[in-house]
C-alpha cells in the first residue's frame, strides 16, 4: 500500500516537473523536491522498491534540471 501511495505522489511530482522544464519556469523545481523527497520516504518504508526508485528518479531529474538553470532559470 505504502508503495502505490509512493508511485501516485511520484506521478504528482513529475506532473509538477514537466512544466518547469520550459525556460524561465525552472523555479517550479523548487516545488518538486519535497515532494519527490516526501514520496522516495514513503517508498522506503513499504517491502517494494519500485516507488522508492521512481521518485528518486524524479527528484534526481528535477535536480539536474535546477542544475544546468542555475536554480531559477
Amino acid at each position: 500500500m505504502l508503495n502505490l501511495l509512493s508511485i501516485l505522489i511520484g506521478l504528482f511530482a513529475l506532473l509538477l516537473a514537466i512544466p518547469s522544464v520550459i525556460p524561465f519556469l525552472g523555479w517550479g523545481n523548487w516545488f518538486v523536491l519535497p515532494v519527490a523527497l516526501a514520496g522516495a520516504g514513503i517508498g522506503a518504508l513499504s517491502r517494494s522498491n519500485g516507488g522508492r526508485n521512481f521518485c528518486l528518479v524524479v527528484l534526481a531529474l528535477a535536480v539536474l534540471r535546477l542544475m544546468l538553470g542555475h536554480g531559477i532559470f
